[in-house]
């Protein structure tokens, strides 16, 4: 039965790309891709891209924290795994073992803090291909992991990003600096400036230039042409190593080696802040004795003092000040 089953999903690929993605349905029910809350999604070389916010029970390859992305062992070796192709495609569809629903991506993915945003939408993670069953994106309940970020979590290891301090977006037309890490040594860079150029080229979305460095290597030399105001400033920076973002927290304080969940309770600690008397579990309730709920609020404050930062910590009713320079 599983052979007349993998005979016919091999002839349906061969006319995949005719239209419809009645095949590409199929493909995901026989490879067992969907698993309750997780994608198994069986790529080249016998092995399995994960989508999990748990840790697979496997032997994991590679791992990417900030966007729940495993590689693991695929021990059944499905034949006809996805592929992701990076050409052009005309159209795509949220697929799952059940139903497809065609659309396109409205808002393309800035960095690993903005997902991509999906004309339709799932309600559990699904895979987004091309009437061809080509991997286009990975559909989340907080956005899409666009195929550029899967195929160099596919090519690349160990898995790294790298940052330069500054989380960018989209505004009037142009890319603006949206916050600025004030723990990044001789950060240049600063809130509301315009990107014009990076690397001697023209910078016209956030999430092209986001890419180019995330994807940069680490300890690389770059040039960057900003408008602040009504002058042009032109700056050398360093690419250092990515700390915080996607489904880590990113409030610059992870650059010290401090990590929060939503509510800003720590939930991780470099070792260095254990003699500070910081545990896991405090929670920040302000910062330079201003209120913060949130990591956006954390971020916005947090960035305009360079010399140092106060922080107003809880434990069980206990409140103490930690000072970070």
């Amino acid at each position: 039965m599983r052979l007349f089953i993998l005979t016919n999903l091999l002839l349906l690929n061969l006319y995949a790309c005719q239209g419809g993605y009645f095949s590409c349905i199929a493909k995901v029910k026989d490879s067992q891709t969907i698993q309750y809350n997780s994608l198994y999604i069986p790529v080249e070389n016998n092995k399995l891209l994960v989508y999990s916010k748990d840790k697979p029970k496997a032997k994991i390859l590679k791992y990417d924290p900030f966007l729940s992305l495993y590689l693991i062992e695929d021990k059944k070796k499905f034949k006809y795994p996805f592929s992701v192709n990076m050409r052009l495609q005309l159209g795509s569809a949220i697929v799952n073992d059940k139903v497809s629903k065609e659309g396109k991506i409205l808002k393309n993915q800035i960095g690993l803090n903005s997902l991509g945003i999906y004309s339709t939408r799932f309600t559990k993670a699904a895979l987004i291909t091309s009437s061809c069953c080509s991997l286009e994106g990975i559909y989340t309940p907080r956005g899409v992991i666009q195929k550029e970020y899967i195929k160099r979590f596919l090519s690349k290891a160990p898995v790294t990003y790298s940052d330069i301090g500054i989380r960018v977006k989209n505004e009037g037309g142009f890319v603006m600096v949206s916050a600025s890490n004030p723990y990044l040594e001789n950060n240049p860079l600063k809130k509301d400036d315009c990107i014009v150029e990076f690397d001697g080229r023209k910078v016209k979305a956030a999430s092209v230039f986001m890419r180019q460095v995330l994807f940069s290597k680490i300890g690389s030399k770059h040039t960057i042409k900003v408008k602040r105001g009504t002058k042009y400033m032109t700056f050398k920076v360093l690419s250092s190593s990515r700390y915080g973002g996607g489904m880590i927290s990113d409030t610059f304080l992870e650059h010290k080696g401090i990590y929060f969940d939503d509510s800003l309770h720590i939930v991780g600690l470099s070792k260095e802040f254990i003699d500070y008397g910081l545990l896991i579990g405090d929670q920040l309730l302000q910062v330079n004795s201003v209120e913060v709920k949130n990591q956006n609020e954390l971020r916005k404050y947090i960035e305009n003092f360079k010399d140092f930062s106060s922080l107003l910590f809880s434990r069980r009713n206990f409140q103490f000040f930690v000072d970070i320079k």
